[in-house]
């Protein structure tokens, strides 16, 4: 897109995109690939989206569609003229319907399906006998195979043809199907034609299993060095392939995914979504941090004399909650990413537990000290510095100690920790903070 987007933005809201060519932007739109033309169309309020969704060349709806999120194309499915649908989905792949499979309505899915020839809808079916979590439900059956008994004349012969992209590989397989060993298209050229493949045939290519995740199978294939990876069943028979493009894709959603679900949101939210819509999603877990708010209260509420005597610790009880909140942070965010990853364990557990008690005690100590002199300094209270420096301690320890059971647990009950255990982990170190400050207070000030 030569033109920048928000330029783009500000000139269809300006202009009816029937006056765009007056405007100088239709040469633009016309430029712009099916990613550019998707992320101007989540960009604008519902009524330009769909009038500039007119505009657009049936011949590439389908494809605009493909690469937008799901809950802002709901919108263009939903004004799309039914009779246009026959045209949009001829030629559809099994892959396309895959990506569009949580937008379409169940009539309109079935006459995609319907639309497809004998062997999409056989890779579509054989897609959907897995969970949208596992690889299996994306691979690519895009690749180049011979059997392990080829040669190279018959690998030049493959090759010859149109070749799929990021395909640097040939999977052999034996009479069963199943996956023995690859090749490197580079290393064919220029050896004679009867030399078997099996001859210079790779011995430390990864497979990934149809059923791995696709946050690690997506980290596999980027760290592999190759443009794809094969992904195979239980029985090694050969799935599909995994691409770097799509591998890239999936990493990003995932990024995408945990920092909408860190606010309580869904990454598919649409920027334009009616108010009543958007203010639904939102407002369960206001509720949610509402109750957790009161539940926090309710402990300071255990202190009201203490308060009353001592003003400082009022004014400094924001300081100890800040704190245990962000360590707590800190800690949960890398036990996800490494829930996310298969890199946390019940074997491990004990061992980041240590490490994080560590590290949590060295900057307890450290921030105890400096925020227990600062406090003495300004309210010249020595054992006001030691309260709220012991208070310190006490609950960057024990944000780390949450930071990692908390989501250990809600993965454990199949909660996704990303969604909810910010709200839980804010909770624990607010309670724990507001009575280990409150609690030393009475003892040592009242």
């Amino acid at each position: 897109m030569s033109e920048p987007l928000p330029n783009l933005v500000e000139e269809v809201i300006q202009h009816s995109p029937a006056h765009l060519e007056q405007a100088g932007s239709a040469t633009a739109l016309a430029q712009a690939d099916e990613k550019e033309l998707a992320l101007l169309l989540e960009s604008l309020p519902i009524e330009e989206r769909i009038a500039l969704w007119d505009t657009i060349a049936d011949s590439r709806k389908l494809d605009v569609l493909i690469e937008m999120r799901s809950d802002p194309r709901e919108v263009l499915i939903k004004s799309t003229d039914p009779a246009l649908w026959d045209t949009l989905f001829i030629d559809i792949e099994a892959e396309d319907l895959l990506e569009l499979a949580d937008s379409l309505p169940s009539e309109l899915l079935e006459q995609a399906f319907l639309a497809m020839d004998k062997v999409q809808k056989t890779y579509f079916t054989q897609a959907n006998e897995y969970d949208e979590e596992e690889i299996g439900h994306w691979a690519s059956h895009a690749f180049l195979s011979l059997p392990s008994n080829a040669k190279v004349r018959d690998a030049l012969r493959l090759i010859r043809r149109e070749t799929p992209k990021h395909c640097d590989l040939i999977f052999l397989t034996n009479r069963s199907g199943q996956f023995s060993e690859a090749v490197e298209i580079a290393k064919i050229h220029g050896l004679p034609e009867h030399v078997p493949l099996v001859d210079i045939a790779l011995d430390d290519v990864a497979v990934i299993s149809d059923t791995e995740s696709c946050v690690v199978a997506a980290k596999m294939v980027q760290l592999s060095g190759f443009g794809a990876l094969p992904v195979v069943d239980e029985n090694l028979k050969l799935v599909g392939r995994l691409d770097v493009t799509t591998a890239a894709e999936l990493s990003f959603e995932e990024h995408e995914r945990l920092l909408m679900a860190s606010a309580g949101m869904d990454e598919d939210e649409d920027l334009f979504s009616s108010v009543r819509k958007s203010a639904q999603s939102r407002a369960i877990w206001l509720g949610i941090n509402l109750l957790t708010a009161f539940l926090a209260s309710a402990f300071i509420g255990l202190f009201e004399a203490t308060l009353q005597e001592v003003v400082a610790l009022a004014v400094l009880m924001p300081v100890v909650a800040s704190m245990g909140g962000i360590a707590g942070s800190q800690t949960l965010t890398l036990i996800i990413r490494g829930l996310a990853l298969k890199q946390v364990t019940a074997a491990n557990v004990s061992a980041l537990l240590i490490k994080e008690l560590k590290v949590g005690g060295l900057n307890g100590v450290i921030w105890a000290v400096v925020i227990g002199a600062v406090a003495m300094l300004w309210f010249a209270n020595p054992l006001l510095g030691v309260v709220i420096g012991l208070a310190i301690l006490f609950n960057i320890i024990a944000a780390a100690v949450a930071g990692i059971f908390v989501p250990v647990l809600l993965e454990k009950f199949e909660i996704d920790p990303a969604l909810s255990g910010s709200v839980i982990l804010t909770t624990v170190t607010d309670i724990v903070g507001f009575v280990a400050f409150l609690g030393l207070g009475t003892l040592l000030l009242v």
